[in-house]
Formats: C-alpha cells, sequence, structure tokens
C-alpha cells in the first residue's frame, strides 16, 4: 500500500481520502483549516490524519485536490517539501462559465504545476474526468492519466487500481491539455445531452 498526502478538503479530496482509507493506505489530509482537516481525518477513520498545512507533506504521492487558480501557488509555497513526490494534479482549469478552458492551446494546468514542482519531483494528470460524487465506494469506474515519468505514471496507475478503478494511460504530459479539455466536455454533457452529472466517462473495448 502506499502513503497518500491529499492536500485540499472539498468534495474530490474527501471522495479519493474515503476510497484510499477504504483502500487500506496511509492518509493525510491536509488543509488550510488545521480544524477542518483534524474534523475529516477523524471521520475518514481507518487510522487518517491531519497534517499541517506548508510542511513537507508523510505521503509519497501527494494529491493536489484544490481549485486551478490556487494549485500552482501551493506548489510553490511547498517548494523543495514536494521533492521526490509523485504529485497527481486533478485540477480542471475552466472558465467561471464552463465556457471554454483559462490555459492556451500548448499548455495544460499539469505542465504549468510541472514547471513550478522541485525537479525532482514527478506530475502526473488523473481524476479530473471523474466526478467526486461519483466516486462513492463499490463503484468501478475508469480513470485516464499522463504523465512523463514511466514509475510515478506506474505508481499512480497502482494507486487507482488498488482503489477498485482502472486507469487508462493516455500518454505524456503534453496529453493533460486533452484531459483538461475532456473534464470541460463533461460539464457541457451534463448541462446539455445528459442531463445532469451523475454519469462517468469510460472506454469500451470492443475487440
Amino acid at each position: 500500500m502506499s502513503s497518500i498526502s491529499i492536500i485540499g478538503l472539498g468534495g474530490m479530496g474527501r471522495a479519493i481520502a474515503a476510497r484510499a482509507v477504504e483502500g487500506g493506505h496511509a492518509v493525510e489530509v491536509i488543509g488550510r483549516d488545521a480544524a477542518k482537516a483534524k474534523d475529516l481525518a477523524a471521520a475518514l477513520g481507518g487510522g487518517a490524519t491531519a497534517g499541517t498545512f506548508g510542511t513537507a507533506p508523510a505521503g509519497d504521492i501527494v494529491i493536489l485536490a484544490v481549485p486551478h487558480a490556487g494549485a500552482v501557488p501551493v506548489v510553490a509555497q511547498y517548494g523543495n517539501a514536494l521533492a521526490d513526490k509523485v504529485i497527481i494534479d486533478i485540477t480542471n482549469p475552466m472558465k467561471a462559465d464552463a465556457s471554454g478552458l483559462t490555459t492556451t492551446d500548448g499548455t495544460s494546468a499539469a505542465q504549468q504545476i510541472a514547471k513550478a514542482a522541485p525537479a525532482s519531483a514527478h506530475v502526473v494528470k488523473a481524476f479530473n474526468t471523474v466526478f467526486g460524487h461519483v466516486l462513492a465506494p463499490g463503484r468501478s469506474l475508469d480513470v485516464l492519466l499522463a504523465g512523463d515519468d514511466a514509475r510515478a505514471k506506474a505508481s499512480v496507475s497502482a494507486f487507482i487500481e488498488s482503489l477498485g478503478l482502472r486507469p487508462l494511460d493516455a500518454g505524456g504530459l503534453e496529453m493533460a491539455h486533452w484531459l483538461e479539455g475532456t473534464g470541460l466536455l463533461m460539464v457541457s454533457l451534463a448541462r446539455h445531452g445528459v442531463g445532469d452529472f451523475n454519469f462517468a466517462l469510460g472506454v469500451s473495448n470492443l475487440g
């Protein structure tokens, strides 16, 4: 099992934390509000702990579960405390009205985070194409991921599998731009063709 630190106390961070605890991982939750972090750790059970925001995360895998606008500043604030960590970026850089991405063609939130992180850290894009509320324990879902470091992707894939989910490697970190576009597409589908957010994106092998 892995040791996991989750920075962010929102719905997505809580959902991943719950499945990670269920999967037997050592889970640390971190937020600017220390009291809320302690409350979440207590609610999660399974030995989950509350870390201190800004200090070195305990986990080998650090999940950035903060709003996109705050992701790079958080990584910059942590600085060398993230050295040698595998960083999972789950953010979706959408405009407030979900009419497009806030990033430009040829880049992505994940690539911006990678530039801000220590050179020895490895960023993997994952979980941004899964709505937090559908991550309820017991559901088998596909999780698309992208990254440049093979060992980091293998570590993240193993973590995803331990949650009862299926990892699907989309390629290098340059593909994060398209994964983030897929997150935007899902919001648009929810508002139009599907009509609600109670769905998941998956891949079927017809071979």
